[in-house]
């Protein structure tokens, strides 16, 4: 009974996220590799989403398929049609990581390093912060700046941004949901 009690107790304990210490480079790529790989996977099941709705449009009629035969054809030979399915994919993966920046503060890459990126004061960053986040992050490469930025261990899009990425203690981390 004594610990049924103890478990309320610590359920209900407020994390200061604050305390946290930065996340430093290797810590930063180890999440970046989870989260590229599911990036890759969201982008190739919405590539497919979108490749059936455009199927979709060619068959009642709203594709012209001109002098092709194939589908994918008239796509690889259109600037237009490449430039939507591209952009309706890349949409996608940029919802993805938008969506648990401001949700948890935590992708599934995050997650599982231990990360959290937030506000300086602690708190989840915005959708629209999410999204200034989206373009200086470069593939990941923002994070390179880590390595000279030492001191304060923030990449290019947490300067941008005003935004930081910590390393949560292993409780802190169970009690974020993603």
């Amino acid at each position: 009974m004594a610990s049924k009690d103890k478990s309320t107790t610590t359920d209900t304990e407020f994390v200061l996220y604050t305390e946290f210490p930065r996340a430093g480079f290797f810590r930063r790529f180890g999440s970046w590799v989870y989260d590229v790989l599911i990036a890759v996977a969201v982008y190739m099941v919405v590539g497919a989403v979108g490749f059936g709705l455009f199927a979709l449009a060619a068959n009642i009629g709203l594709v012209d398929m001109g002098p092709y035969e194939h589908l994918i054809d008239v796509q690889q030979n259109s600037i237009l049609y490449s430039a939507l399915i591209y952009l309706w994919n890349l949409s996608w993966v940029a919802f993805f990581f938008i969506y648990f920046w401001a949700r948890s503060g935590q992708t599934i890459g995050m997650k599982a390093w231990r990360l959290r990126v937030q506000n300086p004061d602690g708190t989840l960053i915005s959708k629209k912060t999410g999204l200034k986040r989206i373009l200086p992050t470069l593939l990941g490469l923002g994070n390179l700046l880590v390595i000279f930025d030492r001191k304060n261990k923030q990449s290019l899009q947490d300067k941008l941004t005003n935004t930081e990425v910590v390393v949560l203690s292993l409780d802190a981390n169970k009690k974020t949901k993603i």
